[in-house]
């Protein structure tokens, strides 16, 4: 290759390498894209590299398609000479056609042939979609098919959404500036829709990116239907995604305001707990069992978890089955129980499923010592009840033995 005398005017006045995508500034001087659109974005001054004329970051640069011919013709006939052959570049994607779409969005006729050029360009440039602002266009466009009851567009919109999210401030405003597109989403659970367990497990995992977006003020104005609506998902079960995402969105909005006690009231409690007796995948699990411990601390919680017949034996047959994560939410959910609503049923209840049995279990397995710990609290006040249980005899015959 170094026999091969290179035309000065193929190389890259910025990579001095051969250009595989020569564009022209406004200067008149012909760069490769990719190291031209480089030196916009990250240097001090936009000037040009050659003319140091100054080159607004917003410049139009303009495809030499004659220079890279040259170069694609010249680099095929030196191939035997160790040259690789330049490839003709994909369209970049101009802002402006971008804009346009959008505005098409807002015409009744052109608004779906809209969508599916959107939805195809998503799929490679969701950086410069979102920076033009579309996944706020989708914000918008759901809301106001929501607003009208039209689902046509429905699904593309949705997959624009996702695949242009960022987590940036842009996204962050128009989430909160537009809170109606958390109605929106759980509109579509309940809508007579196209494809409907996709469309609906991707509008989940778009209202769990708005859910984690939305501030403070905005989760706390929750309403008690939206809790109904999460609820509702996980019972129906059309998906594992879905499920996941409706968990992960309670879990979330659980920590805010008043939600807590509107999960509760929704019935979550016995949906939970019948959820997780169809022995779900272990994340599934891992989730159930962090959302009820977060509903086990309030009272309400707790009076819904034990009005279960099977709440109890369900925690205590996972400790030691599932994962570590599960086991620390396990024995926090029994330590919460044990002191807050340690009725003598209850406690009775704790021996008889055998949830006093694998707590001593943890303290002899392998677990970690904060778990341990954790254990040894709920079993220390109640073990005037619990002595004439085998597995507590020789648990405290043995623990000071450790």
């Amino acid at each position: 290759m170094d026999e091969i005398e290179i035309p000065q005017y193929f190389i890259c006045p910025i990579s001095l390498q051969i250009m595989k995508d020569p564009v022209t500034a406004v200067t008149g001087i012909t760069y490769d894209r990719e190291s031209i659109e480089q030196w916009l974005k990250t240097a001090k001054d936009t000037i040009c590299p050659v003319t140091k004329q100054v080159l607004p970051s917003s410049s139009c640069l303009t495809p030499n398609h004659t220079l890279r011919r040259l170069i694609q013709a010249w680099s095929t006939e030196n191939a035997s000479g160790g040259i690789d052959r330049v490839p003709t570049p994909k369209s970049p994607l101009c802002k402006s056609r971008l804009l346009k779409l959008i505005r098409e969005l807002e015409v009744p006729g052109l608004y779906v042939n809209a969508l599916k050029k959107l939805q195809v360009l998503a799929k490679d440039n969701s950086k410069f979609m979102e920076e033009a602002g579309v996944p706020k266009a989708m914000v918008l466009l759901l809301i106001r098919c929501c607003n009208q009851s039209k689902t046509i567009g429905v699904e593309q919109a949705l997959r624009i959404l996702y695949l242009t999210w960022t987590p940036s401030g842009e996204i962050k405003a128009a989430v909160n500036e537009n809170h109606r597109i958390i109605d929106c989403l759980t509109w579509i659970q309940g809508c007579d829709i196209a494809n409907p367990v996709v469309v609906k497990t991707l509008a989940m995992q778009v209202l769990k990116r708005v859910i984690e977006a939305a501030n403070t003020r905005l989760l706390q104005k929750l309403k008690p239907e939206f809790m109904e609506e999460m609820l509702r998902v996980l019972k129906l079960k059309f998906s594992q995604q879905a499920t996941k995402s409706a968990l992960q969105i309670l879990i979330q909005v659980c920590l805010w305001g008043r939600n807590r006690s509107k999960i509760v009231q929704a019935n979550a409690m016995f949906e939970l707990v019948e959820l997780e007796l169809e022995k779900p995948e272990k994340n599934i699990t891992e989730l159930i069992f962090n959302l009820l411990a977060h509903l086990c601390s309030c009272a309400d919680g707790r009076a819904e978890f034990l009005s279960h017949a099977g709440s109890i034996a369900m925690v205590a047959k996972r400790i030691l089955r599932v994962s570590p994560a599960t086991d620390d939410q396990a024995v926090h959910i029994l330590s919460l129980i044990s002191k807050n609503a340690a009725t003598k049923e209850v406690l009775s209840e704790m021996l008889r499923v055998g949830a006093v049995t694998k707590l001593c279990m943890v303290n002899q397995a392998d677990c970690s010592t904060y778990l341990k710990q954790k254990a040894r609290e709920v079993l220390r006040p109640h073990s005037n009840l619990w002595n004439n249980s085998p597995c507590i005899a020789v648990y405290l015959l043995t623990r000071y033995q450790r």
